[in-house]
């Protein structure tokens, strides 16, 4: 009777491990090994602490029919240990956005409506049209477009306000990111109050009819203050103080946590239902298409490749380097950079070599403690780092044998 249940329970416990969309492995960590043996990552791996580094890396296998399974490795890993998210929040914000429509169910409401941005408090901005689109009509397609080619903050900063604090708060816990918090606007300086506070939002069809229309919102949401006071010191109306810097109440979503939603939205088959955004199969084309795309690609919006270069939004891997890239070499990412943190939430797919694989990194790139400075080391140390990783797991990934060849060519989104 005691083996019977030994089996049963061991069977349980297999079944329970290979039921998650993630496997962590037991195995020796590839990644410890590479930071180590790799001369342009060894001198910034050892101050890894100061630099608040942190790494997430999945191999993707796939079987025969072409189903992935994953391995998840992580390095230096810790929620406590805060770092300022950026623009990272910008895509569970789109994610977001396109998860509302599909709720509201209202026909002739499309992620292509006219949305109308109004102002109804102190300190709100309001949007009627949008130059860089294809006819002058501010959409949330566009908006989305532009948080993924370019990191737009503007772009965000409307869809934040289309969706306001508490559903945002409410629809990320219920996915299973109950830590995350994304509680104010980008780029521009709002009390709590102001930022709990969003717009007045209207949307119209083609034919011009109003189909939807969104009051102004006061939101009830509470957040934990962040035990998260760094560097010793701190710009402020020019003045330099001489205290650490609090981002008490800043945004806040986890290293792992992003890797999750960015795999959410690339392998949504492999997640359970409640942990899915809700976007239909041609919201993950649209959204797969965008976040690998380089702004070249864009008609609307248009930008110039002098100040918007293939790898602009590309750290892992590209680092800061400019010019044309290879179109068989696509990374699909978000990317952030403030306060001298950067970061980086990719999925890479060589098409021309069949090699896929996920890699996520943050590093605080602030050696002299000061904060709103506009003196950080994003150069000498950020973004050598980012390309230096990449770099070094992408050369393994070439190396790693595969028991199957990955089929990608779905992952061809930007045929002509």
């Amino acid at each position: 009777m005691r083996t019977f249940i030994l089996i049963t329970l061991f069977l349980l416990s297999f079944e329970m491990l290979t039921a998650q969309h993630v496997q962590q492995s037991s195995s020796p960590n590839p990644l410890e090994i590479l930071l180590q043996s790799n001369p342009a990552l060894k001198n910034t791996i050892a101050n890894k602490d100061s630099l608040r580094i942190q790494i997430v890396y999945t191999q993707i296998d796939r079987n025969k029919r072409n189903k992935p399974s994953f391995t998840e490795y992580n390095y230096n890993l810790n929620n406590n240990t805060y770092f300022y998210p950026a623009s990272t929040v910008k895509m569970p914000i789109a994610l977001l956005a396109l998860e509302k429509l599909n709720e509201l169910k209202i026909k002739g409401l499309t992620k292509a409506s006219t949305m109308i941005t109004d102002s109804s408090a102190t300190a709100q901005d309001y949007v009627y049209t949008q130059p860089n689109s294809a006819d002058s009509r501010p959409t949330i397609e566009n908006y989305i477009k532009q948080i993924f080619l370019v990191s737009d903050n503007d772009a965000y900063n409307r869809l934040y306000e289309f969706l306001g604090q508490e559903y945002i708060q409410k629809k990320l816990s219920a996915k299973g990111y109950s830590d995350a918090i994304i509680r104010h606007r980008l780029q521009i300086s709002r009390t709590l109050e102001q930022n709990a506070t969003t717009n007045p939002v209207k949307l119209y069809d083609t034919s011009g009819a109003l189909v939807y229309e969104q009051p102004l919102q006061k939101s009830n949401a509470q957040y934990p203050l962040l035990e998260a006071n760094l560097g010793k010191g701190f710009m402020s109306r020019g003045k330099l103080v001489n205290e650490p810097f609090s981002f008490a109440t800043k945004n806040r979503v986890y290293l792992q946590d992003l890797h999750h939603i960015l795999q959410s939205v690339l392998f949504p088959e492999q997640f359970k239902k409640e942990q899915r955004f809700n976007l239909t199969k041609q919201d993950y084309g649209f959204v797969q298409k965008w976040m690998s795309a380089f702004p070249k690609e864009s008609d609307f919006p248009n930008y110039d490749s002098t100040h918007y270069w293939d790898a602009y939004c590309k750290f892992l891997y590209y680092g800061s380097e400019k010019g044309t890239k290879p179109s068989n070499f696509r990374i699909f990412n978000k990317v952030g950079d403030a306060y001298g943190f950067l970061i980086d939430v990719t999925y890479v797919a060589d098409l021309a070599n069949n090699i896929e694989f996920m890699l996520s990194a943050v590093i605080s790139c602030n050696q002299d403690g000061i904060y709103n400075d506009d003196h950080y080391d994003y150069e000498t140390i950020g973004y050598p780092f980012m390309k230096n990783l990449g770099q070094a797991v992408y050369q393994y990934e070439l190396s790693r044998k595969r028991k199957n060849t990955p089929d990608l060519s779905k992952l061809d989104l930007h045929k002509k």
